[in-house]
């Protein structure tokens, strides 16, 4: 392993001393994190000579992504859907994948002005906020248990100067009877003793925004059969689960009285978003 210069180094060879130690793209984020710049000038400049506070900056986030801590947490931020989002250890991490939460409901409603948005477990945010962007004039509300993960929820919809109310709730327990066209959630969906829970950026993540039961289905089945109380005729209901989970939800969607219910897949080709339609005949069940 590359030995610690004793005294600051240039671009160049902090970079080389990092990726002794984690992924270079990281160490690129990171320290491009700390200087305020471009990947254009670090890769312009390599000569360039750190400060000392540059690269005590630099190594302590480099030990501490060394030992494990999301890159997102260590600079506070993550992009979804083109946007900078605030993150940290109060919310998960937004993921790609959660993407296809938003082209389903532009694919849905993208053409209907003043659509009534909930977004239940909204954590960071990421989805609440794009689709209140993305949506011509949408009447969007955001629900978590959380006050910690609230509160970064809403410091992202004034940055990005969004129009989005917030719930301190357990799903539509604070909802009292007010209805939506459209519902989308990320909910928790590992199994409990999920050995991933343990690895990875996920050992940094908080727990209760991931796993839900002995199979990762309680949450998502308690939305399922909730929702239609919820939902206008004609409205959406969109879950994001598990890679395995796809022909569960599907079951959870049909016990619950949804129609023209599907699974969509993701950038990896897998099933990643189950949902189903509530036509509003008779009483949910």
């Amino acid at each position: 392993m590359t030995e610690t210069p004793e005294f600051a180094p240039d671009i160049a060879g902090a970079l080389n001393w990092a990726r002794a130690r984690i992924a270079v793209i990281d160490a690129r984020i990171l320290l491009r994190h700390v200087l305020q710049c471009s990947a254009a000038r670090l890769a312009a400049y390599p000569e360039a000579q750190l400060e000392e506070r540059e690269w005590g900056e630099f190594r302590s986030l480099v030990e501490r992504r060394e030992a494990g801590e999301p890159v997102a947490y260590l600079i506070g931020e993550r992009e979804f859907y083109g946007r900078s989002f605030m993150v940290g250890p109060a919310v998960l991490i937004p993921r790609p994948d959660t993407e296809l939460l938003i082209e389903l409901a532009l694919a849905h409603f993208g053409d209907k002005p003043r659509t009534r948005v909930l977004d239940l477990g909204t954590g960071s945010g990421a989805l609440a906020v794009t689709l209140a962007l993305e949506l011509a004039d949408a009447d969007v509300t955001a629900v978590d248990r959380s006050r910690e993960a609230l509160l970064v929820a809403m410091a992202n919809a004034a940055r990005l100067k969004a129009s989005v109310s917030f719930v301190l709730g357990d799903w539509f327990s604070q909802l009292g009877g007010d209805r939506y066209q459209l519902i989308v959630a990320n909910p928790p969906y590992v199994a409990a003793d999920d050995l991933h829970l343990s690895e990875g950026d996920v050992r940094f993540e908080p727990g209760t925004a991931l796993a839900a039961g002995p199979q990762g289905l309680d949450d998502l089945a308690a939305i399922a059969a909730e929702a239609p109380r919820h939902l206008e005729a004609g409205g959406w209901l969109f879950m994001e689960h598990g890679y395995d989970q796809a022909a569960a939800v599907r079951g959870l969607l049909t016990d619950a009285g949804f129609s023209s219910i599907a699974s969509w897949k993701d950038l990896g080709g897998i099933e990643r978003v189950s949902g189903g339609q509530w036509q509003g005949r008779g009483e949910p069940r």
